[in-house]
């Protein structure tokens, strides 16, 4: 398929999902939290595939962008556009904060380290009195990015759905900008090669730093956007539930795959909402798909599904070799 083909299929492909829910209105909700979820997603997807490291941490930032936006939001009147700056903010610095910490470790210490962060900031979420506590933030008001004469507000998940739909579109083309920039590609040499790339001149710290902290602000977006969606904001965002999603979203379907954070979403989020079994089943489900995924599919889905055509199609032609002889 040549360049503009896909460029066209791929339009056609986003027109009717983005229609889709508008002729099915109870699609709405689950597919805004799936555009909303994959964002977030998206961001641990770089530090996972592109760097090697499993970070623990991005749960951190999904909630620091979405606390951002609560607190601004209810107690100092700030808008939308002002909200989403400080969500980002909010996110980068984490970040880095984290990511200077972290700066010598590698692979299971890093991993650890991360998911102290994680352990930490959810128990400052439940006890520190100014992030509302046990109670979170509630009453946050409804998502408003009117520019001039443009009205561009959501009070509902079918008037939030455009909005979620471009994030994740922005979040798309961020990241496959990326893999195709020399960063991205120095990303793939630190993980794959570190002594190599030392001797290419690279400064692997740096790179990693630089990495780990670029994948903040997505997590951070959806942070942003998934406060206005529930108009509340808690400690919950830090349970095990929202890690678990997004690590799982990133290898169900393949590393480093550009839909495959989305689509590993759309799996999750769907059973979750239309062939629920009730909450402790489905986070057995959950859990069950990340266990199956690391431990008998390494390479997703995805690769079990080109590792089974291979052998159907070499079947096939070892079938019509014995009937030509």
């Amino acid at each position: 398929m040549t360049g503009a083909l896909r460029l066209a299929a791929l339009l056609v492909a986003a027109v009717i999902v983005f229609l889709l829910p508008g002729q099915v209105p109870a699609l709405y909700g689950a597919f805004t939290v799936i555009a909303i979820l994959a964002v977030a997603a998206y961001g641990l997807d770089i530090v996972l595939s592109d760097l090697g490291e499993v970070s623990l941490a991005h749960t951190v930032f999904f909630a620091a962008g979405a606390y951002a936006t609560g607190l601004l939001a209810t107690r100092a009147g700030a808008g939308s556009w002002t909200t989403l700056g400080a969500a980002l903010l909010a996110g980068v610095a984490i970040a880095l904060l984290l990511g200077l910490i972290t700066l010598r470790l590698r692979e299971f210490v890093f991993s650890l380290v991360t998911y102290a962060a994680t352990v930490v900031a959810a128990a400052l979420a439940h006890n520190w009195n100014f992030l509302g506590g046990s109670d979170g933030v509630s009453g946050i008001p409804t998502l408003d990015l009117s520019i001039g004469p443009w009205a561009l507000t959501a009070r509902n998940d079918a008037e939030l759905w455009p909005f979620a739909f471009v994030l994740l579109l922005v979040t798309l083309y961020a990241v496959r900008q990326f893999r195709r920039s020399r960063p991205g590609a120095m990303a793939m040499m630190v993980h794959l090669n570190p002594r190599l790339a030392t001797m290419s001149g690279i400064d692997v710290r740096r790179v990693r730093l630089g990495i780990f902290v670029l994948s903040a602000p997505f997590s951070a977006a959806a942070g942003w956007l998934y406060a206005y969606q529930r108009a509340y904001v808690g400690p919950d965002l830090f349970e095990t539930y929202f890690l678990v999603l997004m690590l799982t979203a990133v290898v169900i379907i393949g590393k480093r795959m550009l839909f495959g954070p989305l689509l590993g979403t759309a799996l999750i989020i769907g059973q979750e909402r239309f062939l629920s079994f009730g909450g402790d089943v489905n986070a057995v489900i959950l859990g069950g798909a990340l266990i199956v995924a690391l431990a008998f599919l390494p390479g997703g889905l995805a690769s079990a599904f080109t590792g089974l055509a291979t052998r159907f199609s070499a079947k096939k032609n070892s079938r019509e070799d014995v009937v030509d002889a």
